[in-house]
């Protein structure tokens, strides 16, 4: 049986020639315009504007408005288990910090109510932040708790942890996580909150976090897909 090899697309032949001298260049170096990669490698722009978006995307170039696009610099990836954002940040040596948008009691509805097993119009704690690493703003994460927590913030502020604080301050202690990952890209709110570009890839984990065998905790985060790992480790008998 005769097999046929097809040629690799025009923007992926491009994006490994790019790839290859981001990979010769210092950090922060900045690579030609689209118009001269165009010109250079007889191609549109269009498919030179792919190849180099999926490099950022990667995270092997960086690129901002109105200065260019450069070689990016070697960010530290976030790897998250099956703990809080701050623990897991910890055990890898980077520096965490939160930026608070908001805590309000809302109804719950929809799938958060019966994620969290609760009736409809009850009410829920909402904790919505963006979380940094180093500064950088990593994830947008909109936390759903059971019940109303009050001075929540001055907990929050306290410990740094979620986690921490509803177990300090509320008795509540997380035991276990399930996490559901799915792929999307970034919309407008994402790009306003985490300093994207449009159509950037991201993460979406849904978390569900159990007190013993109550459901506790339904966080919405959104990832940046160039700085995020996701590592799961399971126990069989």
């Amino acid at each position: 049986m005769t097999s046929h090899s097809h040629p690799a697309p025009k923007y992926y032949v491009l994006k490994e020639r790019i790839r290859a001298l981001a990979a010769k260049g210092e950090p922060g170096t900045l690579i030609s315009t689209e118009r001269a990669l165009a010109a250079e490698y007889g191609t549109s722009r269009t498919t030179v504007r792919q190849a180099i978006a999926e490099l950022v995307a990667e995270g092997v170039l960086d690129r901002t408005q109105g200065h260019g696009t450069f070689v990016a610099h070697n960010r530290p990836t976030y790897v998250r288990q099956l703990t809080s954002f701050t623990e897991d940040a910890a055990a890898q040596h980077l520096r965490t910090s939160s930026e608070l948008l908001g805590i309000s009691t809302v109804p719950a509805e929809g799938e958060a109510a019966h994620r969290l097993q609760q009736s409809a119009g009850a009410p829920l704690t909402r904790v919505e932040r963006i979380r940094l690493i180093n500064e950088e703003p990593l994830a947008h994460e909109t936390a759903l708790l059971p019940g109303e927590l009050p001075q929540l913030a001055d907990a929050l502020a306290h410990s740094g942890s979620l986690y921490a604080a509803l177990q300090e301050s509320y008795g509540i202690r997380i035991t276990d996580a399930e996490d559901t990952v799915e792929t999307q890209l970034a919309g407008p709110e994402d790009v306003r909150l985490l300093g994207l570009e449009m159509g950037f890839p991201l993460l979406l984990i849904h978390r569900l976090g159990l007190a013993g065998d109550t459901p506790a905790e339904w966080t919405r985060s959104v990832f940046r897909g160039d700085r995020f790992r996701f590592q799961a480790r399971r126990h069989r008998d």
